[in-house]
């Protein structure tokens, strides 16, 4: 049950993307802050994380002690997290009027997997039909740099981050397509600025939905 003091609006489901060292963390943070600031009812989320279950495949998929883990194996556990985030967090919040803002959702799949691992559009969006059942974000928000800044700002933290600059190219392309393809949904957020700079952008775009 909501607060008393929260407003019986309709629930929201934004997504946060883009290639590493956007600062999609800090962002999100002050996203949910200010939300919660105007009362509304906020669930956070992450991919590969959010739920218990999807934390546990979380441990597998970042694993730097796993680099043997193959790029059909990737994708399904990374689809076997969102799968479980949909049912127990996405679906929930959104019916009971929440804000669930996620750290990544199918978009990264489609511009990691798809485009960085070569996996291709089509496989991505058959498992996404399985797993997600038609849950797609009402918003998505992609912090967007250039390739330099991201290998610079990146902290080799998992395997995804230590990918070479021509992977991050082909994911960075991937995201500007979608961008193109979905301009009403899919935001290109200048993330080159302060983080008071691009929180400014990221307000823009989201108060329109709120």
């Amino acid at each position: 049950m909501r607060p008393s003091n929260v407003p019986d609006t309709r629930g929201l489901f934004i997504s946060f993307e883009g290639i590493d060292g956007g600062g999609k963390s800090t962002q999100m943070v002050r996203l949910v802050a200010r939300l919660r600031e105007l009362g509304r009812h906020v669930v956070e989320s992450a991919e590969p994380g959010g739920s218990r279950i999807s934390r546990r495949i979380r441990e597998v998929l970042l694993d730097p002690a796993t680099p043997e883990l193959s790029p059909t194996t990737e994708i399904l556990l990374y689809f076997a997290a969102r799968a479980q985030n949909v049912d127990e967090l996405i679906r929930p919040g959104v019916a009971s009027g929440a804000i669930i803002i996620s750290d990544r959702f199918t978009d990264s799949t489609l511009a990691y997997q798809g485009s960085g691992r070569g996996l291709g559009e089509e496989l991505v969006r058959q498992l996404d039909r399985i797993a997600c059942r038609g849950v797609k974000p009402d918003l998505t928000l992609c912090l967007d740099i250039d390739l330099a800044t991201s290998a610079a700002r990146a902290k080799k933290r998992d395997r995804l981050e230590e990918e070479p600059d021509q992977f991050r190219a082909l994911v960075r392309d991937a995201y500007h397509r979608m961008a193109a393809a979905e301009p009403d949904r899919f935001r290109l957020i200048d993330a080159s600025g302060t983080p008071d700079e691009v929180e400014q952008l990221v307000w823009e775009a989201v108060a329109p939905h709120v």
